[in-house]
């Protein structure tokens, strides 16, 4: 399944209506906040989400950093940022 990157606008991170497709990778990897997600592809939102992005997003806002953590050099899909 194709995947894109969608950035976080807000609302309940766990809802896909809280994001939109993005046409670039990213600058942010780590903070406070949910910056996006690699999911996979819907239109303008990500389709909804599998469990493993559930989760992903869970650790992420609990241990603050970009998941999935393990294994070391895994793929991560869930990125944060400093709160402006």
């Amino acid at each position: 399944m194709a995947r894109s990157w969608y950035s976080y606008v807000g609302g309940n991170p766990q809802e896909p209506s809280s994001y939109f497709r993005a046409s670039v990778k990213p600058g942010c990897i780590t903070g406070t906040t949910i910056c996006a997600i690699y999911a996979p592809n819907g239109d303008t939102n990500p389709s909804p989400f599998s469990s493993n992005v559930q989760r992903y997003i869970s650790d992420a806002l609990i241990n603050l950093t970009p998941q999935p953590s393990l294994p070391v050099g895994s793929k991560k899909y869930v990125y944060l940022k400093q709160q402006a």
